[in-house]
C-alpha cells in the first residue's frame, strides 16, 4: 500500500482524536481496575478510595524487576526451538521464519522460579509491587512504541502495515506502522504477543495465591481453580504458538503502542484481576459449584480450541482434509472466510469459547452482589478481556 492509498484509506478508532483519546483511557482503565480490585467496596463505576501519588507508583525497584523479566524471555526466545515455522507470504512474496519455544519457555520459567522460591525468592511480596510495576510497564510501552515508530520511519514501504502508514504520527503511533519490526532474526511484535505478558500473567496469579495462603493461613478453592484455569489458557497459547502465525495481529496490524501496551501491560494486570479481587474480598466456594464452574471451563475451552485450530488448518492450508470440504465465501480483500464447521455454528466460535472461559474465571468470585456498581471487579474482567481484540478490529472476519 503507497503513502497515497492508506491516506485515502478509512480510519479506524475515530481517527487521530480518537486514538488520542485511548492513549490516555487504556492506561487509565488499567489503574482504575487495579485501584478498584484492592478496595473495599470495589466499585467500577466510582472513582477510587485514593489516587496514589507519584511515591507510590514510580519505583526503580520495579522497573528493575520489569527489565529482569523482559531479559529473561528474551534469553528463553534466543534458545534453540523445537522447531521453526514459517510465517504467512508477505507482500514481497517472502516468508517470515519464527522459533517455536514458547511452551519451552513457560516450563523453564517456572522451574526458575521454584528454585528461586526454594531458596527465598520472595514472589509472596509480588502483590504489593503491582501499582509500580504497572506504570514501569506502561511508560517502557509508550518508550518503546515511539522507538518502534522511529524505526519504522525508514522501513522500506514493502515493511509497512496496512493500516499503519496514514501519514497521521499520533495515528500511526498507536497502530504501528511495521508490520513486523525486526532486529536481525528477533521479531519484537512475536516476543511480544505470546512471552512476557502471557508467562507474567501465570506468576503474578501465582504470586496473589501464596500472599492469599500467607494472609489467612490456607489457600482457597476459589483461587486455585482460577489459577488452574488460567494456567492452562496460557499453556495452550504457548503449546499452539504456531497458531499465532495465521492471526490478524501478525498478518495484518502493525506493532504500535495498540498492541505493545495490551501486550505487556494489559494482559498481565489486568487478566489477573480475579485473582486480584479474592485476595482482598475472600469468597466462599463449595465443590458442586466448583464442579459446575470446572464444566462449564470445559466446554468453553472445547468450543475454543475446536474453532482456533480449524481456522489456523484453513489459513495455513485449505486444501487439508479436514477443512477442504467447508464452505466459504470470499471477502473484498480476496480471502476466503469460513461460513460452515464451528463457523456454520455462530458467526465468531473462538470467541464466544473465550468468553464462556472468562465467565468460568470470574464465578469463583461469587454472585453475593448483582448490581453493577458494587463488587463487579471480576465481571469486568470479564468484558474487559476482549476489549483489546475489539479495538483492534475482531470483528473483522475470523481473527
Amino acid at each position: 500500500m503507497t503513502s497515497r492509498e492508506a491516506s485515502q484509506a478509512p480510519l479506524e478508532f475515530g481517527g487521530p482524536l480518537g486514538v488520542a483519546a485511548l492513549l490516555i483511557l487504556l492506561p487509565a482503565t488499567m489503574f482504575h481496575l487495579l485501584l478498584a480490585a484492592r478496595s473495599g467496596p470495589a466499585r467500577l463505576l466510582a472513582l477510587p478510595a485514593y489516587l496514589p501519588g507519584l511515591e507510590e507508583l514510580w519505583s526503580p525497584w520495579a522497573l528493575l524487576l520489569l527489565f529482569i523479566w523482559l531479559g529473561l524471555q528474551v534469553a528463553l526466545y534466543l534458545l534453540p526451538a523445537r522447531k521453526v515455522a514459517e510465517g504467512l507470504e508477505l507482500k514481497d512474496k517472502s516468508r517470515l521464519r519464527y522459533p517455536i519455544n514458547g511452551f519451552q519457555a513457560l516450563v523453564l520459567t517456572a522451574l526458575l522460579m521454584g528454585l528461586g522460591v526454594s531458596v527465598g525468592l520472595p514472589l509472596g511480596a509480588l502483590p504489593g509491587m503491582l501499582l509500580p510495576l504497572a506504570f514501569a510497564t506502561t511508560l517502557t510501552s509508550f518508550i518503546f512504541s515511539l522507538l518502534l515508530y522511529a524505526k519504522a520511519l525508514v522501513a522500506p514501504a514493502s515493511a509497512l502495515a496496512p493500516g499503519g502508514n496514514s501519514g497521521n504520527s499520533m495515528y500511526d503511533f498507536f497502530l504501528g506502522r511495521e508490520l513486523n519490526p525486526r532486529l536481525g532474526s528477533f521479531d519484537f511484535k512475536y516476543f511480544c504477543e505470546l512471552r512476557p505478558g502471557l508467562i507474567g500473567w501465570v506468576f503474578i496469579n501465582l504470586a496473589l495465591l501464596m500472599q492469599e495462603a500467607e494472609l489467612r493461613g490456607s489457600d482457597s478453592l476459589a483461587n486455585h481453580l482460577i489459577n488452574g484455569f488460567q494456567l492452562l489458557y496460557v499453556g495452550d497459547a504457548l503449546w499452539y504458538e504456531e497458531s499465532v502465525l495465521t492471526t490478524m495481529d501478525i498478518i495484518h496490524d502493525g506493532f504500535g503502542f495498540m498492541l505493545v501496551f495490551g501486550d505487556l501491560a494489559w494482559v498481565p494486570f489486568t487478566y489477573s484481576l480475579q485473582a486480584q479481587f479474592l485476595l482482598y474480598h475472600p469468597q466462599p466456594l463449595g465443590l458442586p459449584m466448583a464442579l459446575l464452574i470446572c464444566l462449564l471451563k470445559a466446554i468453553g475451552y472445547y468450543m475454543f480450541r475446536g474453532a482456533n485450530s480449524q481456522k489456523n488448518t484453513f489459513r495455513k492450508n485449505p486444501s487439508d482434509p479436514s477443512v477442504a470440504g467447508l464452505e466459504t465465501i470470499p471477502t473484498a480483500t480476496g480471502r476466503q472466510l469460513l461460513v460452515s464447521g464451528w463457523w456454520g455454528m455462530v458467526r465468531h466460535p473462538n470467541y464466544l469459547g473465550d468468553l464462556i472461559m472468562a465467565l468460568a474465571w470470574s464465578l469463583p468470585c461469587g454472585l453475593s452482589h448483582g448490581s453493577l456498581p458494587s463488587r463487579a471487579i471480576p465481571s469486568a474482567a470479564l468484558l474487559l478481556r476482549p476489549l483489546l481484540h475489539c479495538i483492534a478490529g475482531a470483528p473483522r472476519g475470523q481473527r
